[in-house]
């Protein structure tokens, strides 16, 4: 059996009490933008790509991420 992963495959298991489908892909969410956010950090460290640009992107990814979960955590309303 190989060890390597697709790209589509979660990196780690989602163990929590509270373990819900909508769960589980943020999680695979977040995983995936923490993947992007050191590649994207990578080229730009390398001078393969500009600080601003990478600024950008990260922020793309990250209001990708807002409305990930939004979308799949509904219930999950800040407690004040």
């Amino acid at each position: 059996m190989s060890d390597i992963k697709s790209p589509m495959e979660s990196f780690s298991r989602y163990h929590g009490d509270d373990w819900t489908p909508e769960g589980a892909a943020f999680h695979q969410n977040l995983e995936q933008f923490a993947d992007r956010v050191g590649l994207i950090v990578g080229l730009q460290a390398n001078g393969k790509i500009t600080q601003t640009d990478a600024y950008d992107q990260i922020r793309s990814l990250w209001k990708e991420l807002k409305f990930s979960k939004s979308y799949l955590l509904k219930s999950d309303q800040p407690k004040d």
